[in-house]
């Protein structure tokens, strides 16, 4: 640890802006792991079924496909505040409705799905503009430090939200929504006291040409769609969060409370990482670091679906995190330092969104194959195929091998 490490946090929480919106988005996310780690539990308790669990991968990805091309441009000509404070409420909005339906008994699998639908609309929106307000919060020196804290603000929620979860559903699923709709609350008060000057806004009226100018950015320019495609296919492939539950109750025998050690032990991790990242930034040429964290990502995929021992499960789970917040931190900060101010609302939605197929339809895909031939065969099948994309990508993309470091990244026009 340098000298100067330190003083480069005290550098980034001393704009009170960027220290409001820290807190907010680590409650934010903190409500919605609370949320999904209670629905997947529920509907699993219901339904039995992997197949089911995979259908929430794909009941969030739809509004988030189908918004795309709109939520960028509306983050670039709307206020980012008022976005993040109407989708959190939103969401809120949404758990009351499940904790209404657990508590009364009228809570069915389709009524889920909708919900889960809603809460993906609201998402579709929050999550480019949580990305795309960073540079406006902090000066561009600073927006590597910044995207690290930020991906830290995201791993403490996601380490927090699933054990708190997992913990207060002893008491019933309406008691982690109501829990979840407490937070959020906070999480819409600390976004609400946000002081900024806005960026400039795009001008442009919303068009076929302008809904589709961040996509036609993204694909220009080899070094972000190269950046943002990696991460896509390996998570696609590897991604197991729907399938948790499966592993919890029928392979590690550890119920509720290790569903929710499952599901924070990636993000604990990836808090460790992004810590150290955010205290001592890379030095390593980034380009390599890339290829390699995501290899190591497959690599313990293979190893959580071939483990039957707690302990073991979690120790995979947090390496893989750790690895996946490197990645996180270079592909975030790749695309905001390469991206103009005007731009930044629709390329931050096109990254939403080939992340969201990841993660999402990621989640479906480890669903089905979980149905067809096991769970811990479906993690190592995906493991392995991470593998094959990155030999590929690297015959693909030299142009993002060869990068050395985000300091020699050209600052857009």
């Amino acid at each position: 640890m340098t000298a100067a490490a330190p003083s480069v946090a005290a550098s980034v929480f001393g704009h009170r802006a960027f220290a409001f919106y820290w807190v907010g988005r680590i409650v934010s996310i903190l409500s919605f792991q609370m949320l999904m780690v209670a629905i997947g539990w529920q509907l699993y308790a219901i339904t039995n079924s992997a197949l089911d669990l995979g259908l929430l991968g794909v009941a969030q990805f739809v509004p988030m496909l189908l918004l795309t091309l709109i939520v960028g441009h509306v983050a670039d000509r709307h206020d980012y505040r008022v976005i993040l404070l109407v989708c959190q409420i939103g969401e809120a909005i949404a758990a009351g409705f499940l904790a209404l339906g657990s508590a009364m008994g009228w809570l069915s699998p389709w009524s889920i799905y909708a919900v889960v639908v809603l809460v993906g609309a609201a998402r579709a929106f929050e999550i480019p503009t949580m990305v795309a307000i960073i540079p406006a919060l902090v000066p561009r020196p600073l927006v590597p430090a910044a995207t690290a804290w930020f991906t830290s603000a995201n791993q403490a929620g996601q380490i927090i939200g699933p054990v708190l979860g997992g913990s207060i559903y002893a008491f019933g699923p309406a008691a982690v929504y109501g829990t979840a709709i407490a937070l959020w609350a906070v999480g819409v008060c600390f976004i609400g006291m946000i002081k900024m000057e806005r960026p400039p806004c795009s001008a442009d009226p919303l068009t076929l040409r302008s809904a589709f100018s961040g996509f036609r950015y993204v694909l220009r320019d080899p070094v972000i769609f190269g950046t943002i495609a990696l991460d896509m296919c390996a998570v696609f492939l590897a991604g197991l969060g729907t399938l948790y539950p499966i592993f919890a109750r029928d392979i590690l025998k550890a119920g509720p409370e290790g569903l929710g050690l499952l599901r924070t032990a990636p993000a604990a991790g990836a808090l460790a990482m992004s810590i150290v990242l955010a205290r001592r930034p890379l030095t390593l040429p980034i380009g390599r670091v890339l290829f390699t964290v995501i290899s190591v990502f497959g690599l313990f995929t293979i190893l959580f679906g071939l483990s039957t021992h707690l302990v073991l499960s979690l120790a995979a789970l947090a390496v893989l995190g750790a690895a996946d917040a490197v990645s996180v931190v270079i592909r975030f900060s790749l695309v905001q330092l390469r991206t103009p101010t005007e731009m930044r609302g629709r390329v931050s939605a096109v990254n939403g969104m080939f992340t969201g197929t990841s993660n999402y339809l990621g989640d479906f895909r480890a669903g089905a194959v979980a149905a067809a031939v096991g769970a811990p065969f479906a993690a190592v099948l995906g493991g392995a195929g991470v593998f094959l994309v990155v030999a590929l990508w690297l015959f693909l993309f030299p142009q993002l091998r060869r990068i050395r470091s985000l300091d020699e990244v050209p600052k857009p026009p």
